[in-house]
């Protein structure tokens, strides 16, 4: 029988955010980012552990109090310069069973909530492949050109905003990055071999913390929350 693990890669400066301190320790709701997104994924009964991959010179994480995480969570500091990278080194480091399912999940989507998370546990355990939480487009799409004028309006059927997490198969999951490793999320790397992944539908709170008015709407989620 296989079991559920979540993988959360946070080696990355988060440069657009203009500040100094990494972006998945800034400040949100009282607790650095990451703190939100973790505690969810250790608080789900399904999950056995939460690795969180850290940059080899982290010196934030172990400034937080984690005891609430009542022993689920296991800091890897292996994290590498890429996503993918930092994705791989994890795998290789917690040293899964090929059949566990792994949830790669961003340090910078702090309000996912627990409903979407054991949703998407729940219709995927039995998938061949594995699946992402994803949202359908629904703004206009334009395709602009290289002096940011529109070149034509993509068409927006079909299409849909990837989220995380991404559940997959750990032994498939570090087969497909080490031979695709330029990749920006998980699903890619899948597609590579040429399976397809299934989308299991998510909402738009579950956004990725960007830019420094992101945090402002995060907070407010949190705060509706609590």
């Amino acid at each position: 029988m296989s079991d559920f693990y979540a993988l959360v890669p946070a080696a990355g400066s988060g440069s657009r955010m203009s500040s100094e301190l990494p972006k998945q320790y800034l400040d949100l709701a009282g607790r650095p980012m990451i703190y939100h997104a973790l505690t969810t994924l250790c608080a789900c009964p399904n999950i056995k552990t939460v690795f969180v991959v850290l940059a080899p010179d982290d010196e934030h994480f172990k400034r937080y109090d984690w005891s609430h995480c009542a022993g689920k969570l296991e800091p890897l500091y292996c994290g590498g310069a890429t996503r993918a990278e930092s994705v791989s080194n994890g795998l290789l480091s917690s040293e899964l069973e090929p059949n566990d399912w792994v949830l790669v999940h961003d340090a910078a989507r702090p309000c996912l909530s627990a409903h979407l998370l054991s949703r998407m546990i729940a219709e995927l355990r039995d998938d061949p492949v594995g699946g992402i939480l994803a949202v359908p487009v629904a703004d206009t799409l334009k395709r602009g050109d290289a002096q940011q004028r529109i070149a034509h309006t993509e068409p927006r059927e079909n299409l849909w905003q990837a989220q995380t997490p991404q559940m997959f198969r750990a032994g498939l999951l570090a087969q497909a990055l080490q031979q695709c490793k330029s990749v920006t999320d998980e699903a890619s790397a899948i597609e590579a071999l040429g399976l397809q992944p299934r989308l299991v539908g998510s909402d738009s709170s579950n956004f990725k913390v960007t830019y420094p008015q992101d945090i402002v709407l995060a907070e407010l989620l949190l705060n509706q929350r609590k």
